[in-house]
């Protein structure tokens, strides 16, 4: 997606937790700036994450340079349409060292 990527990892233990993790790399802006995307995408995570999210993985959100000027509208948008493309895919075993799903 143009404001953030979306990685799903399937934990495959007992545990049926949704956990999350944010990033913002510093190539989007200062401090504050990253803190704002951080805010953004936590809130997004929040409000999507119990519904949509896949129980029993870990949800990492990688803020990008255009994340924080979108509308947060047009952000939630974004990631219910990639959250749903992440759930729709079959677990894929062609890399048997890494299961992340990217979303987009």
């Amino acid at each position: 997606m143009p404001g953030f990527v979306l990685l799903v990892h399937d934990r495959r233990d007992a545990d049926p937790a949704i956990r999350v993790g944010f990033t913002v790399t510093k190539k989007i802006g200062n401090a504050v700036v990253r803190n704002r995307m951080k805010r953004r995408l936590r809130a997004l995570a929040r409000e999507l994450l119990p519904t949509l999210g896949h129980a029993g993985a870990d949800h990492v959100l990688i803020g990008r340079q255009g994340g924080i000027e979108r509308d947060y509208g047009l952000l939630r948008t974004e990631m219910t349409k990639a959250l749903r493309k992440v759930m729709s895919q079959p677990a894929t075993s062609s890399r048997p060292s890494s299961s992340a799903k990217p979303a987009c």
